[in-house]
């Protein structure tokens, strides 16, 4: 079939797929008129926005680097949106005999029918409109917003293409759980950046604009500023980069679905040497305590390195609670005291211990026959805990000390912090087994329909309860800021803050224990919901 006859058929095939997935459910249906609303609607704002843009000094800084978002948000959303599109996954055509080339234009085409494509198109026009001066300008932006869009398009099919084993996989589809730390951290940066750009005006951006617009699809859209100012020697260097890319992406998605119609599927077949390593003990193992305890860190840590929503939940702790005092601290405005937040984010994992297990609680649930059983049970897990957020968190109050400069005060951060990773940790075991929730394992969801409530009485709850906890090591901190004699005998907050943490973890675990050995059966049966 030629590509000719072949993009009409891929074109109604996409619109199949629409309707009829449309057609499975009512919820379904009424999701996607939503969001295709909002978006609909963000579009338009987004129009009128770079469109009042036009005219200004600094429109080109910010239409750039907001092109080259786009660009980085079209490469990622495969990865973590797999299902979003059928036609993503050209595994499906392997038996039609069917040319690459052709192929690639007829899902090229069809690709730009759909709610993403029809967005972008609105914000490269915008675009161009905000940074277009003269007819010569609004010219090459017509072609400037074909080769972008293509660019996007052909981005995400590429990587499509490249990981199709993997995003078909179950691994894969677990992958779109991590989509809430992208979502997270990028929430965190856009923050802080529209806070610095807000105190120091557009011009912030001209760095970034300059650098942005060498990199496409972005340097598409700085061919038509490069028109605008008279520089065509730039604007032909800046639109060959684009058409280059283009190009390229297309050479690279054809040579993948080369390999996927003509090899066969060994993604999932383990090679010996790996067989081997994971029959093997690993080195982690040799350096735990003996007995159940280092059983139990070990099962906890292997969570955390294998479990996608217990992966996902970590990386966020871990970033997020690096993210809040550093960025602070480098826009002069923080405090060494936002270093407890690290402590804070990481503390939150100790929460619903036993929903984290899911189903597979029940076979540890057969090994607890005793309070005693139930307190090296937690004990065990709060080590393996303690195993990454001590050292993280004396990490990130030392980093971000020096960022201040505020030394002095090092002690005392870092003993608040301890304080308040030992008063979660003990609030974490108690609400654990008096409030514990199921986490789904396939979808998005963390926690189970029906659950909310006590998923938010045992987080909310057991954070507040933390937090009274603590106060007698912040009014002691307060305290010595107060006093005239304070700065002398700050230190000793460490100490204090360490001890008082410690003693506040063991007490937590002591009175979770029986609780959590009297309702094994309420606790399996919450937890088994997901």
């Amino acid at each position: 079939m030629s590509a000719g006859a072949l993009t009409p058929v891929f074109i109604r095939l996409k619109l199949s797929l629409l309707r009829n997935g449309l057609r499975q459910s009512g919820g379904r249906k009424a999701a996607y008129i939503t969001s295709a609303v909002f978006a609909l609607l963000f579009a338009v704002l987004q129009l009128i926005g770079l469109i009042a843009l036009r005219g200004h000094a600094h429109a080109a800084s910010v239409v750039v680097p907001a092109v080259a978002v786009l660009g980085l948000g079209w490469a990622v959303m495969p990865l973590f949106f797999p299902s979003g599109d059928e036609t993503l996954d050209p595994t499906r055509l392997v038996m039609l005999p069917l040319r690459p080339r052709p192929l690639v234009r007829a899902l090229l085409t069809a690709s730009l029918v759909g709610i993403g494509p029809l967005f972008t198109l609105c914000l490269l026009a915008g675009s161009v409109i905000a940074v277009a001066r003269g007819g010569a300008a609004f010219a090459v932006g017509v072609v400037a917003v074909v080769l972008a869009l293509l660019v996007c398009v052909a981005l995400a099919r590429a990587v499509a293409a490249a990981n199709v084993r993997l995003l078909t996989s179950r691994k894969g589809r677990d992958l779109a759980v991590l989509s809430g730390l992208v979502i997270a951290i990028g929430a965190q940066i856009v923050n802080f950046g529209a806070q610095r750009i807000g105190a120091s005006g557009l011009g912030e951006l001209d760095p970034a604009g300059d650098v942005l617009q060498w990199v496409p699809p972005a340097s598409a859209i700085g061919a038509v500023h490069a028109v605008g100012e008279g520089s065509y020697g730039r604007a032909v260097a800046q639109l060959a980069l684009s058409a280059g890319a283009l190009a390229a992406l297309l050479a690279v998605w054809s040579r993948y679905l080369t390999r996927l119609m003509t090899s066969p599927d060994g993604s999932t077949l383990p090679t010996a040497d790996t067989a081997a390593r994971e029959r093997s003990s690993t080195g982690l193992a040799a350096l735990l305590p003996p007995g159940r305890t280092g059983t139990v860190m070990e099962r906890s840590l292997r969570y955390v390195w294998r479990d996608p929503k217990t992966k996902a939940a970590w990386v966020t702790s871990l970033a997020i609670g690096l993210i809040v005092p550093v960025f602070n601290a480098w826009q002069g405005t923080g405090s060494v005291y936002f270093a407890c937040f690290a402590a804070g984010m990481l503390g939150i994992q100790m929460y619903n211990q036993f929903g984290q297990d899911s189903s597979a609680f029940w076979m540890v649930a057969t090994t607890i026959s005793s309070t005693r059983d139930a307190y090296v049970e937690l004990r065990a897990r709060a080590y393996a805990l303690l195993l990454i957020t001590l050292p993280y968190a004396a990490l990130v109050t030392v980093l971000t000390t020096a960022m201040l400069g505020d030394w002095p005060r090092l002690p005392e951060a870092m003993g608040l912090s301890f304080a308040l990773l030992g008063a979660m940790l003990a609030t974490g075991a108690w609400t654990s087994a008096r409030f514990p929730y199921s986490i789904p394992q396939e979808g998005y969801k963390n926690v189970a329909p029906g659950q909310t409530g006590l998923a938010w009485i045992s987080v909310f709850g057991g954070m507040i309860g933390a937090a009274l906890l603590c106060a007698p090591v912040i009014a002691l901190a307060i305290w010595l800021n107060v006093s005239a004699d304070g700065d002398d005998f700050a230190w000793l907050l460490l100490p204090v803050g360490t001890l008082y943490g410690a003693v506040l973890t063991a007490a937590g675990l002591r009175l979770a224990a029986p609780r959590t050995a009297r309702r094994l059966p309420e606790i399996l049966q919450a937890v088994s919901k997901g």
